[in-house]
């Protein structure tokens, strides 16, 4: 008989550092922890969306929108922890924010639920893993990436094909039969939306969008790109999490921005952990996951030495 599979986390509960008695309390859904993180979200996009007003008539306005961009594009991390269903312990509340910080990122909530559950399955495994980053194999590659330029031109191609009723044969194996009319629906929906949103600007001269979402969300994304290689990229192509996955150990304010998703490998090993609880996670499972101590800088120069072929 083959041996039992052992991960970091069997691991830690067979040595007792993390019991199952807390790995249920880790468990527990709250509305209070969200709700009051969401409200001070609130006030942070006013205050950086107020920057690109107050600096409108001067080449500040630039950087006040990167600014801006970077909060926009970090709703993907509000809409990954609803994916999940963790964030609140109220379901509906879960599919509300994540639907509006979808239309926001145009990433559309359902579908991303759909090929998230199976990037969770399939975990930096090549061929199946529907988010894998693949490691760069040139300079070229590496910053073709952090550009976002071909992030826009596949989520973009996406969300059209799926407006058009295609899925293509990569999509349908993680997304139900049962479900597809939902993801055709969604992105019929989102398309419409923004189709409206461009009449009013083209039409009514309402340029509004523009300068407070559209170009801050092309500047901030870039950030993001470069965020999300620290989870994975140059990580083995391996279905053991305890090599697969990064932790990042980052300042306070990335860890607000990000909800805690710093804490990768951890929230891989127990996705049903709310993000409010990742860190008390984290130190029961000191030692059982890989930890990037210099954060994603750090994650990047592991890239990059890599790249070099110094890795």
């Amino acid at each position: 008989m083959a041996a039992p599979i052992t991960t970091p986390l069997t691991q830690a509960l067979a040595e007792q550092r993390l019991t199952r008695d807390e790995l249920r309390a880790l468990m527990q859904r709250r509305n209070g922890p969200a709700l009051l993180r969401l409200a001070i979200w609130l006030v942070l996009v006013t205050a950086t969306g107020s920057l690109i007003w107050l600096a409108r008539d001067s080449w500040l306005i630039w950087p006040a929108m990167f600014l801006h961009g970077i909060v926009l594009v970090h709703h993907f991390s509000l809409q990954h922890e609803r994916v999940h269903y963790t964030v609140f312990r109220t379901r509906w509340l879960n599919d509300l924010v994540g639907n509006i910080c979808g239309l926001i990122i145009i990433l559309p909530h359902q579908f991303f639920r759909y090929e998230h559950c199976d990037h969770h399955t399939h975990t930096q495994i090549t061929g199946d893993d529907p988010e894998m980053v693949p490691m760069p194999r040139s300079w070229g590659q590496y910053l073709w990436y952090l550009s976002a330029i071909p992030y826009w031109r596949t989520k973009i191609t996406e969300l059209a094909r799926h407006a058009a009723g295609r899925l293509t044969p990569a999509e349908r194996r993680f997304t139900p039969r049962s479900a597809e009319a939902v993801v055709i629906r969604e992105a019929r929906l989102m398309v419409g939306a923004y189709a409206i949103l461009f009449a009013l600007m083209t039409t009514g001269g309402w340029w509004a969008p523009l300068w407070f979402w559209l170009i801050p969300l092309a500047l901030g994304e870039p950030v993001m790109r470069f965020i999300r290689m620290t989870e994975h990229v140059g990580r083995p192509t391996v279905a053991q999490m305890c090599d697969n996955t990064r932790t990042n150990i980052v300042s306070l304010p990335w860890r607000f921005l990000c909800w805690n998703m710093n804490f990768h490998a951890e929230h891989h090993y127990v996705a049903s952990v709310p993000f409010h609880a990742l860190p008390r996670l984290h130190e029961k499972l000191r030692g059982h996951v890989h930890v990037e101590p210099g954060g994603y800088v750090g994650a990047h120069r592991d890239i990059v030495n890599q790249l070099r072929g110094h890795g």
